[in-house]
């Protein structure tokens, strides 16, 4: 039985993401896995990948050192942390192992933290990006899900940025803003159109939401103020939004429906050093506690997916495209050639589908565009002769007749500068 997260249909309307996802057939949910927890299909699994490796291939070229860490911990890593008491409503029930209790976790920190303390550190090390893109689990209320913009599993473009000093860690938030800004244009996101910011503070009033330390607050609340002002973008100031651990800029975006969510984040964590004693050896030989910027560049794979999908209408750009290329056969004795143009498309790495439905023309056509394929290929009697194929284009119509190599050289280029 599948669901779309308990919403109703009436609450849908062309432009959802849902309603795209299962038009186009990306991904579904399923009552007997569990609500909230998305099923990709091969075509969304596609997307995703793409992200995935673009992310993580823009953050190593900018210094980031990917990890991997387990996707679940025992309880006392995130007592030790802080959060239990913070996030223990929105956690998964423990998993008692061996008589000790493990949780699925539904934040990376106190692994990375972990992973700095695994060796000593100088400061000729700082900044050291740690960066990972982690499986995490959070409980949603039923009433709150919403088909992948909020789930209860989602994987996070996390890191979490280990600095020397104040100083150091704007300078930090003021890159990865340029990070996110490319990650935001890359994909034709407009800042002040698309996407806008809000710097999000503690309540000073507060004591079971956030940590007591005021001093603290003042200080690092301001320093991510004097990043925004410097960088010269316009934001807002909201109140009672920070983390617990120290206030943070929300990257803040709107889905069709006009519901705001935050799509990318960065924080200032002047809790976390103390209570993991993360420390580095200074110039001077001594011993200084660190200060720690988190951040996600490219935010939850499946919330971007959504706001991507919706942006789009489903028709995405070359790269993202699930399937990139259609061949179509004229007619059933063009077949064998049409598979020789699929294969060449196959290993050159390109996403190709081949129709050889027993249809004519005109409805495998139908069917490219109706799946928003970018391109498609035509190959007759005409095209055989000439030793060529007619490639045909979603969004600029007919481009005539080419050879393979320069279809080939077209598509690639195309994929390689991520064209929108």
């Amino acid at each position: 039985m599948t669901t779309d997260n308990n919403k109703e249909d009436s609450e849908m309307h062309a432009g959802d993401h849902r309603v795209i996802g299962k038009e186009l057939g990306l991904f579904t949910f399923s009552d007997t896995v569990g609500k909230g927890l998305p099923l990709y299909t091969e075509k969304g699994a596609a997307i995703r990948r793409e992200l995935e490796r673009f992310i993580v291939d823009l953050e190593i070229k900018r210094g980031y050192k990917h990890v991997i860490t387990p996707d679940i911990a025992k309880l006392g890593l995130y007592e030790k942390s802080g959060h239990y008491p913070y996030y223990k409503d929105t956690m998964y029930a423990p998993i008692v192992i061996d008589d000790e209790e493990f949780m699925l976790r539904p934040m990376t920190c106190p692994h990375h933290f972990e992973l700095y303390l695994s060796k000593p550190h100088s400061y000729r090390e700082l900044p050291m990006r740690i960066a990972e893109l982690a499986k995490l689990y959070r409980y949603e209320a039923s009433g709150n899900l919403s088909g992948l913009v909020r789930v209860r599993s989602f994987c996070l473009a996390d890191s979490h940025i280990i600095c020397a000093d104040k100083e150091q860690a704007k300078f930090e938030v003021a890159s990865v803003l340029e990070l996110i800004e490319e990650v935001a244009g890359t994909f034709g996101l407009k800042k002040g159109e698309d996407f806008w910011y809000r710097l999000s503070l503690g309540d000073r009033n507060d004591d079971k939401k956030y940590v007591k330390d005021d001093a603290s607050w003042d200080e690092s609340e301001q320093a991510l103020r004097e990043v925004l002002q410097n960088t010269g973008v316009k934001f807002v100031e909201a109140k009672d939004e920070a983390s617990f651990y120290g206030p943070k800029i929300d990257i803040q975006m709107k889905d069709v429906r006009g519901i705001e969510n935050t799509a990318f984040t960065v924080q200032y964590d002047f809790v976390m050093p103390k209570r993991f004693n993360l420390v580095y050896t200074a110039k001077d030989g001594a011993e200084k506690l660190v200060t720690v910027v988190h951040r996600s560049s490219i935010g939850a794979i499946e919330r971007v997916m959504a706001f991507i999908i919706e942006k789009y209408v489903g028709a995405f750009p070359l790269w993202l495209s699930p399937v990139q290329v259609k061949v179509i056969p004229v007619r059933e004795n063009h077949n064998e050639k049409a598979e020789e143009v699929y294969k060449m498309l196959l290993e050159a790495g390109i996403r190709v589908e081949f129709d050889n439905a027993d249809e004519n023309l005109g409805g495998k056509v139908r069917d490219a565009k109706n799946n928003k394929i970018p391109y498609w290929i035509v190959l007759g009697d005409k095209e055989i002769e000439a030793g060529k194929v007619t490639l045909e284009s979603r969004d600029a119509g007919q481009l005539g007749q080419m050879t393979m190599e320069e279809v080939l050289a077209k598509l690639q280029s195309e994929i390689k500068e991520k064209k929108r």
